[in-house]
């Protein structure tokens, strides 16, 4: 096909919404629906032959063939794991995204923002998915690549160990939705050890088709928590990270259990009325689950005790989730 011509059948396709959300990319041809049809009428679970649930889906180096990480793993279904498996309990939230054995906490710091808008998080993972319904073993997700909307396609086998899957996992353990997402965004990526290391806003950028914009604390404008309050309100993704300066210093915990290097969720800001003055806060969430800020203003901390009971019970969880508050500090380092 000559230049001009593949421009022409290019622009024919956007003009009929091709790479729209609506109307996605099939990734690698692989049409949802019509494969779901087949393995209904065949009576058989989809396998995914472009995306194989054997070692090379894993990795290469660390995750290779030939890793004692990777000794022992077994692909299941989530039918095999547990008696009554669901794609989505309750609705999605930031406990359904729990960090497992895979370094890619900046991608899950971004799954975990989409929980907070819900428009945002069904245009990346289509809703009508189930185990109950239609179930053949496949489901899939959407993803913003090149300026385009890619339908990409998994079969629900899952790498796991001793009977609970390796990577990410919800708290709820027969919740499913976002070790399938992952799952789908390795594919996309070539394996799953292609996560490891990587941008919250990155994620943040194939999730939504937006642009992605960064503020460091210490150069900050003056009024960052007011564009955090706003961007918050706006639906929009946002995270955060203590910079390392050595690679040693990457996950190391502080005394008072902040990871540096590591992702963080941004989950809200607020304003508190404490000892006569204003305090601004922020809540974060750590995708492990758990591991969190221990200074001022976290759980357990002092500073609850002189705030109004009802912001208290609202803002202060006290429970090891991963997601505490923390105050903004733009103060001169």
């Amino acid at each position: 096909m000559s230049r001009a011509a593949a421009r022409l059948c290019q622009e024919r396709a956007a003009a009929d919404g091709l790479g729209s959300n609506r109307n996605a990319i099939k990734y690698l041809k692989q049409d949802y629906e019509t494969l779901k049809q087949q393995c209904l009428r065949a009576g058989a679970l989809f396998k995914d032959e472009e995306f194989p649930a054997c070692p090379s889906a894993l990795g290469y180096q660390d995750l290779g063939p030939y890793s004692f990480k990777t000794q022992g793993v077994v692909w299941k279904r989530p039918t095999e794991l547990c008696a009554n498996p669901q794609f989505i309990i309750g609705g999605a939230t930031r406990t359904d995204v729990c960090q497992g054995e895979l370094g890619d906490c900046w991608l899950l710091a971004a799954i975990a923002c989409l929980t907070l808008n819900p428009d945002i998080l069904h245009r990346v993972v289509p809703e009508a998915q189930s185990f109950q319904k239609d179930y053949a073993g496949i489901f899939h997700f959407q993803f913003w690549q090149y300026g385009e909307w890619v339908d990409v396609v998994v079969d629900d086998r899952l790498p796991t160990k001793n009977g609970k899957l390796l990577f990410v996992h919800s708290e709820e353990g027969n919740e499913f939705w976002s070790a399938l997402l992952e799952k789908a965004y390795a594919k996309l990526n070539g394996s799953y050890e292609a996560l490891t290391g990587g941008s919250t806003m990155e994620g943040f950028e194939d999730f939504t088709g937006g642009i992605s914009e960064s503020y460091e604390l210490r150069r900050a404008p003056s009024n960052l928590y007011q564009t955090i309050q706003k961007a918050l309100r706006a639906g929009s993704l946002l995270g955060c990270s203590i910079d390392t300066t050595s690679a040693a210093d990457i996950e190391a915990i502080t005394s008072l259990k902040l990871v540096k290097g590591h992702a963080y969720s941004i989950t809200g800001a607020e304003e508190v009325y404490y000892r006569g003055r204003s305090e601004k806060l922020v809540r974060l969430r750590n995708p492990w689950g758990e591991v969190e800020w221990t200074g001022a203003w976290s759980d357990n901390a002092p500073e609850w005790n002189y705030v109004d009971p009802k912001q208290k019970q609202a803002l202060d969880k006290q429970v090891d989730d991963g997601e505490f508050c923390d105050i903004l500090d733009q103060s001169p380092v």
